[in-house]
Formats: structure tokens, C-alpha cells, sequence
């Protein structure tokens, strides 16, 4: 297919936009009036449509206590999407290491590279993917969680590395096992981490732009090669939301919009359908908070889109773009990353 940039694990420098990678963000969305089961289906039937569109990844997200995500178990639906899927790399994006031990986290995906070899990807995030009571009953202390951020993906990495003699505690599985870590993060801090440590890292753009080329810069300059990487890769999440017109386009956000503005107002809820208008559903302070929050997405017909993926690309200068749409209609959300892949010219 043309321009498509030959398999690796992480990839090659940056090359012109439209033969970047592209990787698929789900928050596997429960619609109004669905349920946890339809939005799992829909995971896994997107992600085969992804699949054969020529998408690299397929990345599910940990959030707890949140009505309209049905991924908090992040490990068992990732092993449900590759399951369904037979070549796409699937993984986290990313679990939240501040709510597990890092024993836990390297046998969980240990097994997934197990069952699914060569297909896993582990990223991972600094934030608790919730609110503090919630984080609280994940039974993890939240004093010291952000700090001890580096000390336990350090502590990760070693479960992923052959056994020593002697050594007293191990993941089985885990132990010898190729899982590759990324580092998530929407600020400076997880983009130094990940030069430190010399791995790939991602920014989350899709809701949380402001720092985005701060720190990518800051990854870039500061990284320092390792036995994984030996130069820095850096992907990005963006939300696109494409249709035939840039009307349709433009109704199928709303839904992420009103969304967006429920959680901001503490009341988060299921997905909600689309409307023909935001007016009177949010105030001007919400409708800046949104535009804010939602500055790098692509919404609009396909040329609106060829447009804006190739301005962000050649501005940021991304290996990997990974798209995030949530949109209520399945169908349409089916559309929408097809005609993402053939704006970009996967498929």
C-alpha cells in the first residue's frame, strides 16, 4: 500500500506526514442507553476495522468511576481486542501506574505477551485516571504516588528483564519478556522522565494541548539512547472527528463536547448523542474551558482533515499520530477512522 513506513517496533525518524504511522485511542465509550457489553463489542469490532485499514496500534485507557468508560479494567479488555485481531499491536494508553504495585502490572502484561507475542505495547501514566476518593478506594496511598512515579517504572522495567540467580521476586510471567514501555503524559514532567530512561513517549493532546511542543522539545534534547531506543520517539493523541461534510463532522463532536463539559461540572455521565447545536448547553467559561482542552482536533470533511493532520504533523513533527474519536453512532465512528486512513493514505 502506498506510504506506508515498513513495520518496526518503534519506527524510523519522522518522515513526510502522510506516510507517518497512525494508532488508534479508545476510550471504549457506553452510550447513553447502551451498556458496558455493546461499548466492548464496538472495541472490538473498531479495532478490527483498524486493523484492516492499515492502523498501527489499537491503545485502551484506565479510568475508574466514570460512568461513560467502560476500560477501567484495562488489561482484560486489551486481551479481549487482541484476541479479536491478529496483527495490530494492541496496549495501554495507558495504565496508570500510581494505582498498582509494578509486580502486578509486569505479570498482567508478562501474560498478555504471552498469549499474544509481539503484539503488546505498556504505556504508562502518572496521573490516578480519576478523582481522590476514587483513587483512594483503589487502595493506594496518594502521598507518595506522584513521587514515586521514576522508583516504580524503574521497578517495572527490572520484572521485564532475564532472572539473576538469587533473585527473590519475579514475574511469572514477565520475567525475559520484550514488552515495550512508552511513558504518557500531557506535561514536562513524564517527557524528561522518558529522555532519562531512554523510551518512547506519547502526549496526550486529545484533551490537554497546552504543553505539547514544551515537551516535546524537552524529550528530544534531553534524551539519551538505551538499549531499547537508541533515538527518541515521540507520538502524539490527537482528537479527529471526520464525516462526509464538515456539518456532519462538526455534529458528531458534540458529542464529545457535552461530554466534556458534564465531567467539568463533576457530573460525568454515559455518552450522550449528538446535537444540531451547543447553544445553551454550556456557558461561555465551559465553551472556552472545551475549546481549550480540544485546540489540536481535526474536525471536518476529508479534505478538512488531510489538512489539519498534515499541519499538525509538520508542525510538531511526530513519528506516530495516535487519533482519539469518540462518537456516539458506531457506524459513523467506523467512517471516521476509514476516512482518516485514507486521508493519510493507509488504505
Amino acid at each position: 500500500m502506498p506510504g506506508r513506513r515498513p513495520a518496526g517496533k518503534f519506527g524510523a525518524p519522522a518522515p513526510p506526514w502522510d506516510v507517518v504511522p497512525l494508532s488508534v485511542l479508545d476510550l471504549a465509550p457506553i452510550n447513553e442507553g447502551g451498556t458496558v457489553a455493546e461499548a466492548l463489542a464496538h472495541s472490538c469490532d473498531l479495532a478490527r476495522h483498524a486493523e484492516g485499514l492499515g492502523y498501527r496500534r489499537y491503545w485502551l485507557a484506565e479510568h475508574h468511576n466514570m460512568p461513560g468508560i467502560a476500560s477501567a479494567a484495562t488489561a482484560v479488555v486489551i486481551g479481549q481486542v487482541a484476541a479479536a485481531t491478529s496483527t495490530i499491536r494492541v496496549g495501554s494508553g495507558g495504565v496508570m501506574l500510581p494505582n498498582h504495585a509494578p509486580l502486578v502490572i509486569a505479570e498482567q502484561f508478562g501474560t498478555l505477551e504471552a498469549l499474544f507475542p509481539g503484539r503488546i505495547d505498556l504505556g504508562l501514566g502518572r496521573a490516578p485516571g480519576t478523582d481522590q476518593l476514587t483513587a483512594r478506594a483503589l487502595r493506594r496511598g496518594l502521598g507518595a504516588s506522584a513521587d514515586t512515579f521514576p522508583q516504580d517504572v524503574i521497578e517495572l522495567q527490572s520484572y521485564f528483564q532475564a532472572v539473576v540467580p538469587g533473585q527473590a521476586v519475579q514475574a511469572v510471567p514477565g520475567a525475559g519478556l520484550k514488552v515495550p514501555i512508552w511513558l504518557l503524559g500531557s506535561s514536562l514532567f513524564s517527557a524528561q522522565l522518558a529522555a532519562a530512561l531512554g523510551l518512547p513517549f506519547a502526549f496526550a493532546a486529545h484533551f490537554a494541548p497546552d504543553q505539547l511542543q514544551a515537551a516535546l522539545d524537552a524529550y528530544r534534547t534531553r534524551f539519551r539512547p538505551s538499549e531499547n531506543l537508541p533515538r527518541p520517539y515521540a507520538m502524539a493523541a490527537i482528537g479527529v472527528f471526520a464525516a462526509d461534510t464538515d456539518a456532519a463532522a462538526a455534529r458528531l463532536f458534540t458529542s464529545q463536547q457535552q461530554s466534556f463539559v458534564r465531567l467539568r461540572r463533576g457530573a460525568p455521565g454515559p455518552f450522550p448523542p449528538p446535537v444540531d447545536s451547543m447553544e445553551g448547553r454550556w456557558n461561555p467559561v465551559e465553551e472556552a474551558g472545551v475549546r481549550q482542552a480540544f485546540a489540536e482536533a481535526v474536525v471536518g470533511s476529508p479534505e478538512a482533515v488531510r489538512r489539519g493532520i498534515e499541519a499538525f504533523v509538520r508542525r510538531t513533527g511526530v513519528d506516530e499520530l495516535m487519533v482519539a474519536a469518540s462518537i456516539f453512532d458506531h457506524a459513523a465512528r467506523l467512517r471516521s477512522f476509514e476516512i482518516v486512513a485514507q486521508v493519510a493514505r493507509l488504505a
